[in-house]
């Protein structure tokens, strides 16, 4: 469990690209002029302990973050999607390794002049460290996940955060598209891929989630979904009280 822990915490270096306001230079910004790099789904972007030459944009596809234990075991600390970066923590060396899971396009812009502009603009500073804490947050809720919560809790948790992707669309039942493996699941959320198999399954015989498809699912009751997941408050969206609420 403590290697687990440990190896949440290098995934800290993931952040997510904000928005710059009107006149304001975003960190999106660095990277739009840079050529954009397409990867087939099982590709490996780096490897852990790979030279740090570069911090990526994921413009399109989603990625698996691993770590290796000692005795071999794979540790998924993370799912990257469009508009996160990779690589940001600008250390010399990778503290992961970054596959695909699906068709991925990226953007790269070298280490040494990624760190020189933060070091150059101070906007780009705040932005990043914004969004860093934003992350280091996220993995503090992930240690809970791991060491607190049982099974049927912690795949819950997992799809109300998959489910949360797609809240900005208000949506009564959102399809949440899962292009990871029940593998990938599984070594995310520190379970064994019959267990989450078994308790996907107990959760659509319940009427909580409907399959839509080979890698997707429709949230049928998402309150319910943020009941069982633990969660103390009734938006399972995490948004003001009354939107976007869905059917309990």
């Amino acid at each position: 469990m403590l290697a687990q822990i440990h190896s949440l915490q290098a995934s800290m270096s993931n952040a997510v690209l904000p928005g710059a306001s009107a006149g304001t230079p975003g960190l999106q910004d660095i990277f739009s002029k840079q050529p954009m790099d397409r990867f087939d789904a099982g590709s490996t972007l780096f490897w852990e302990g790979d030279p740090a030459a570069n911090v990526f944009e994921v413009v399109a596809g989603v990625l698996r973050i691993v770590r290796v234990l000692s005795d071999g075991r794979r540790v998924i600390t993370g799912f990257i999607y469009a508009g996160e970066l990779l690589g940001a923590s600008l250390r010399d060396r990778y503290l992961y390794s970054a596959e695909t899971v699906t068709q991925v396009t990226v953007r790269r812009f070298g280490r040494n002049r990624f760190q020189e502009e933060i070091s150059r603009q101070p906007e780009l500073r705040e932005q990043l460290f914004s969004r860093l804490s934003d992350e280091l947050a996220a993995a503090q809720d992930q240690m809970v996940l791991l060491s607190r919560k049982n099974a049927e809790e912690r795949v819950c948790n997992f799809l109300l955060l998959m489910t949360r992707r797609v809240a900005q669309a208000c949506l009564a039942m959102p399809i949440v598209e899962l292009p990871m493996t029940r593998l990938d699941m599984a070594d995310y959320l520190g379970l064994t891929i019959e267990t989450v198999s078994r308790t996907m399954t107990k959760l659509v015989n319940r009427g909580v989630i409907s399959p839509a498809g080979r890698h997707s699912v429709v949230i049928v009751k998402p309150v319910t979904l943020a009941s069982l997941a633990g969660e103390s408050y009734a938006d399972p969206y995490g948004a003001p009280t009354g939107r976007c609420l869905g059917a309990a």
